[in-house]
């Protein structure tokens, strides 16, 4: 209740209205004659020299819409002493700017979640090498930083520890963990391991690598371009042939009545109504789909995109690492997979926990292990059943048998070798979600004819991701401003983003039509995204597209039933057959008309259900369990 009470304080011209029409009731029934008339038609005044002032600063800015219209039926309806017409036009056109604003939320959000999750404090190691707490602002180049387990890195360094594990996902794309050494740099806001590490700041917070992606947030909010309304595109023409019609009646008949009754049929209603009905309807089918839309001008881009841009890591993967084959040798890949995860079930690493819960998927027992010890960022050790296996980088492995392993052929592997020697590889990837390609295809039968991937990860595993998918279109290495660069150069507009991380935050602002992954993304993609995706379902994506098509041809057959109502209406009254009494009780009715038929933005029609059938069944498909490719022979 106190939400709706701040709501409609906010629009303070709605509450007058509705408390003069009140006013107005009660002296039109115990008020003195005229009373009513000369209040509403008082306040009427008030309201179109209101709109009068906004339209002449549109007019002087270069810019003609809706005004324009509202302010010519107020005054005409005033003139002719249908002051509750005036009233009710006075009502339409506040209540649908209410609507518009509600429907649109704010045009410039604030990055409050960006900011709330960038490094707030940092451990400033002294002389003593004991740490002292101080604001991440009062760090300066050169100072020694300790970053506690799971902590983000505070500002942009080199390492010092002789090795860490990082998880940079939230800032190049990388789903997998990132193993560093001794001199190598490191990103503010990469999450540290299972260990403490030491660094040496190399730029100051404001300097650094988080905080420059604030800063391209807000460059590219800044620079886009405002949503020109639905109904002004079609308030000017419709108020130019409204004009020229009454003022043609008039010189044709003689008589002046003529304007006044052609113009109270031309009541911009319709216009002012129509689009925030059918697009509040298609946004509240949206969020029932779990996709939350900020605003009524993104469901028309939506509709009207031409470019899907989609990060990789999160978004069209798992965004884990996840085992992908076992290569054993001289035994069977079973046993290979039980070994190593015996011995890596003690360990906190993602890579490790990958490993066992492949085991646990094939429905293996996996024992324990005894003896355990763990490097680090290189591997496991343990005895399993009397077994000594070894676990980890090929360099680690190397350096506990003696004999260095066979590598693969690109991904990510772990090695394992079993009393003194190798015994195979697991290989790991982040994999494809199950409705990746039947979104792609989806995003192309709704008009979507390019798809990009824009992603951190290197070109080798973004090329073998994009075959999966269907996507020809694949940029690799990229930077937060290099994506951000991709999507303001692409060809075919509007463009739209997918993506879930910090630092596709930048990028979803840049675009069109920013659509975060929020399920489980960080606050910062949410916060610059125009649309938030609040399940685990890229397949939503193509549902948004396809909800947008079906409100914008909503919207525009309610505004084009209540123009060609209201045209014939204004050629009755042209022609002296429609008094303006009869003609303003016969507006309220198109206004009805048309304010039903945008309410059918509420549910889909059925070519988009055609559609979203077809797409059902492409994820059944894909969803299908498949069996795992064996391995090669040994």
């Amino acid at each position: 209740m106190r939400t709706f009470v701040g709501r409609l304080l906010a629009h303070p011209l709605v509450v007058a209205t509705l408390a003069v029409a009140v006013i107005g009731g009660l002296l039109e029934a115990t008020g003195p004659d005229g009373a009513a008339r000369w209040v509403v038609s008082a306040y009427a005044v008030v309201v179109a020299l209101v709109q009068a002032r906004g339209m002449v600063d549109d007019l002087r800015a270069g810019n003609h819409g809706i005004d324009l219209l509202a302010v010519t039926a107020i005054a005409s309806t005033v003139a002719v002493g249908e002051y509750w017409a005036a009233l009710v036009v006075c009502l339409m056109l506040t209540g649908g700017e209410a609507l518009e604003d509600y429907a649109a939320g704010r045009a410039r959000r604030e990055l409050t979640g960006l900011l709330q999750n960038a490094p707030r404090t940092a451990h400033r190691l002294g002389p003593d090498d004991q740490p002292t707490d101080v604001p991440v602002e009062d760090v300066v180049v050169g100072d020694r930083l300790l970053v506690r387990p799971f902590e983000a890195v505070p500002v942009d360094g080199v390492l010092e520890s002789p090795d860490a594990t990082l998880d940079e996902s939230s800032l190049t794309g990388e789903s997998l963990p990132v193993d560093h050494v001794r001199g190598d740099g490191l990103l503010s806001g990469s999450v540290n391991g299972g260990e403490a590490i030491e660094l040496r700041a190399t730029a100051a917070a404001a300097d650094s690598q988080y905080q420059r992606i604030v800063a391209l947030v807000r460059e590219a909010q800044d620079s886009k371009a405002p949503f020109v309304r639905l109904a002004d595109r079609v308030a000017v023409p419709f108020t130019i042939g409204a004009l020229a019609l009454a003022v043609g009646a008039w010189l044709v008949s003689g008589d002046p009545t003529r304007i006044a009754e052609v113009l109270v049929v031309a009541t911009p209603c319709p216009l002012i109504i129509a689009a925030p009905v059918a697009f509040m309807a298609g946004m509240s089918r949206s969020a029932r789909a779990g996709i939350i839309v900020k605003s009524s001008g993104t469901l028309e881009q939506l509709a009207r995109a031409r470019t899907a841009a989609f990060d990789k890591t999160g978004t069209l993967t798992h965004g884990e690492p996840r085992v992908t084959e076992v290569h054993a040798d001289g035994m069977t890949p079973e046993e290979l997979l039980v070994l190593a995860a015996a011995v890596e079930q003690y360990s906190s690493h993602p890579l490790a926990d990958a490993v066992v819960d492949r085991a646990h998927e094939d429905g293996l027992v996996v024992p324990a292990a005894e003896d355990v010890t763990e490097v680090p960022a290189h591997g496991m050790r343990g005895t399993v059943g009397g077994r000594v296996v070894v676990v980890g980088s090929a360099r680690y492995v190397a350096r506990e048998t003696g004999v260095a392993p066979a590598q693969g052929d690109g991904g990510t592997g772990v090695h394992v070798a079993v009393d003194g020697r190798p015994a195979g590889l697991l290989t790991l990837a982040d994999e494809l979600r199950p409705e990746t390609r039947a979104t792609i295809a989806a995003l192309h039968r709704a008009g979507v004819g390019t798809v990009m991937m824009l992603t951190g990860d290197g070109a080798q595993v973004a090329r073998r991701i994009a075959d999966e998918a269907g996507i020809d279109d694949v940029r690799a290495e990229l930077l937060p401003q290099d994506k951000v660069d991709a999507i303001r150069s692409a060809p075919r507009r509007p463009v739209m983003m997918v993506g879930d991380g910090v630092n596709d935050a930048p990028v979803l602002a840049a675009a069109d039509v920013g659509i975060a992954m929020g399920a489980r993304g960080a606050s910062a993609a949410s916060e610059s995204a125009d649309v938030v995706v609040t399940v685990d379902d890229l397949s939503r994506v193509a549902r948004a597209v396809q909800i947008g098509g079906r409100t914008l041809r909503v919207a525009w057959q309610a505004i084009g039933i209540g123009v060609v109502l209201s045209v014939g209406l204004m050629l009755v009254a042209a022609a002296g057959a429609l008094p303006a009494l009869a003609g303003a009780w016969l507006q309220e009715a198109v206004d009805l008309t048309t304010i039903l038929w945008a309410l059918l933005a509420v549910r889909p029609s059925r070519s988009e259900q055609a559609a979203t059938e077809r797409m059902a069944a492409d994820l059944a498909r894909a969803a299908a369990p498949h069996p795992r490719r064996p391995p090669p022979p040994s």
